[in-house]
């Protein structure tokens, strides 16, 4: 789990690095144990018995039952799937989406997709710090509301939402109007960071994806509950109990749950370690970088997200400094990166788009160190005075 010498991560929410206790569980079902777990012979239920272990192994972290748990090829697809199942299952009922403003785009475009198909959607303002409240989703409820998506941590500006409070307000106003209204989140960032079970969150489905926990890319997971009014999103062979057709990937199947299972036995030291590294670098920025601005929740935030907004800069030249002096870092999700546009999540906090574009996302992982910091801090700020002394690459300010 180790990038070159001279290379500096610190983008650890666009993807991370395979853990080599998961890679080395996952080689020999790329090799001697290849088997198709549908089949019956021997070397099929080989696989299938992996695939069961897997599967119980995630619903450990997640804290519940293994049939509630499918496997699916990444977040993304988990985001569709929640949303367009439920959508289609109780369409009958209703035809009202709750969402936010920042959600990461495999919800929002998935949204619009759906306003598309007839269904109305509510996308919910945040506070200064990106927070969504609980009080306002409940308000925004309606007699034609058939689910709520809010995620559970930001993936640019690590602002962690109170999911078990918007659940149970959901949940209250559901009662109240006597009808089914399904609680989903985005949990795809949370994993090894945050508490992800289902039952203290009162979640109804959940969505992560394995590259974000050092698992494979190319693996996601769908926490449905039993009993949630869905339907599937992938036809065919009736794989996943008939949830999500399809030939299981049974070497990235093994690799995300065992990822998963080391993330949360590993998730008080890492979680406490970025914290400590995180804290370093605000605070260094701020006191060595004038015009600096934290973006997000600065307690309720992700123990391993730094995102500033620096005035009178662009976003791209300061990232393709860092990455000249060997230092791996982003301007937000890893999915835009090829975007002009200023970061949708960014506006949403009220910030201009002159400002926006002129952010920096650093997301630290459990390999990170004091050292890479130091680095980081001797950099930066030097990167940032020279940018802005050059007008060609300077905007037009705030």
């Amino acid at each position: 789990m180790t990038v070159p010498n001279h290379i500096i991560y610190m983008d650890h929410a666009g993807t991370t690095p395979m853990d080599p206790r998961v890679a080395e569980t996952m080689l020999p079902y790329f090799t001697s144990l290849f088997g198709n777990p549908s089949s019956i012979h021997t070397v099929g239920q080989e696989a299938k018995k992996a695939l069961d272990e897997s599967r119980e192994k995630v619903a450990r972290v997640l804290g519940c039952r293994s049939n509630e748990v499918v496997f699916t090829s990444g977040g993304t697809e988990s985001d569709n799937a929640a949303l367009k199942g439920v959508a289609e299952a109780l369409k009958h009922t209703g035809n009202h989406i709750i969402t936010s403003v920042i959600e990461h785009h495999a919800i929002l475009h998935t949204c619009q997709y759906l306003e598309n198909q007839g269904f109305e959607v509510t996308y919910l303002p945040v506070d200064k710090h990106g927070q969504v409240s609980p009080q306002k989703v409940q308000d925004a409820i309606t007699s034609r509301t058939i689910l709520v998506s809010v995620m559970l941590a930001n993936n640019e500006i690590g602002a962690i939402q109170p999911i078990p409070e918007i659940a149970r307000a959901v949940k209250e106003r559901a009662q109240q109007l006597e009808r089914t209204v399904v609680v989903h989140t985005d949990a795809v960032q949370a994993p090894g960071l945050l508490d992800i079970n289902v039952r203290r969150l009162g979640v109804d489905l959940l969505s992560l994806s394995a590259h974000k926990f050092h698992g494979p890319k190319g693996v996601g997971i769908l926490f449905i509950r039993r009993g949630t009014p869905w339907l599937p999103q992938q036809l065919g062979g009736g794989q996943e109990r008939e949830r999500r057709s399809g030939t299981e990937n049974i070497p990235g199947i093994v690799g995300a749950a065992h990822a998963l299972e080391l993330a949360e036995e590993e998730r008080p030291q890492t979680a406490a370690h970025c914290a400590r590294l995180r804290d370093r670098i605000i605070q260094g920025m701020q006191a060595s970088i004038p015009h600096a601005y934290l973006n997000g929740h600065p307690i309720q935030r992700l123990p391993n997200n730094v995102n500033f907004s620096f005035e009178n800069v662009e976003g791209e030249p300061i990232l393709l400094g860092l990455d000249m002096k060997g230092i791996c870092a982003s301007s937000g999700s890893a999915c835009s990166s090829g975007s002009l546009e200023p970061s949708h999540v960014l506006l949403a906090l009220g910030q201009s788009a002159d400002l926006a574009r002129g952010s920096l996302r650093l997301t630290l992982g459990r390999n990170n160190t004091d050292d890479e910091v130091d680095r980081l801090l001797s950099v930066l700020p030097d990167l940032v005075h020279r940018l802005r002394e050059m007008p060609s690459l300077t905007t037009t300010g705030t």
